[in-house]
């Protein structure tokens, strides 16, 4: 079964689609320029591979503005890294997450904690 798709609320009222399972310290997958949160578990592959990480961390996998369920951002004003990274962290909040290994797909890898920023 897939994992319910939720909202997390931006710092300027937007919403980022995200959604999770399995319990224990978080890992946070941010999938490159197209995804959709419901449609990715329906690929066997990603559903096997999330399914089993699930085992032993909180997975949780989310669509970046502009992408999938995420509120539309328009291509010529696509958000700069911070703006990114403070998503994650509306994620984060809305997961209850005090710290979180942010994996995003073919981008560089960070560790996403607080108070520090990146």
């Amino acid at each position: 079964t897939s994992p319910d798709t939720r909202h997390a609320r931006t710092a300027e009222g937007g919403h980022i689609a995200y959604a999770w399972m399995g319990e224990g310290p978080d890992l946070v997958f941010s999938p490159g320029v197209v995804s959709n949160v419901e449609l990715f578990w329906e690929d066997p592959d990603a559903s096997r591979f999330f399914c089993r990480l699930s085992r032993f961390v909180r997975v949780t996998v989310l669509d970046k503005r502009g992408t999938g369920l995420s509120d539309p951002v328009p291509n010529d004003a696509l958000p700069p890294i911070e703006v990114r990274m403070d998503d994650i962290r509306a994620v984060m909040d809305a997961i209850g997450a005090e710290q979180a290994v942010a994996a995003p797909f073919k981008t560089v890898r960070h560790d996403v904690s607080r108070p520090h920023t990146f």
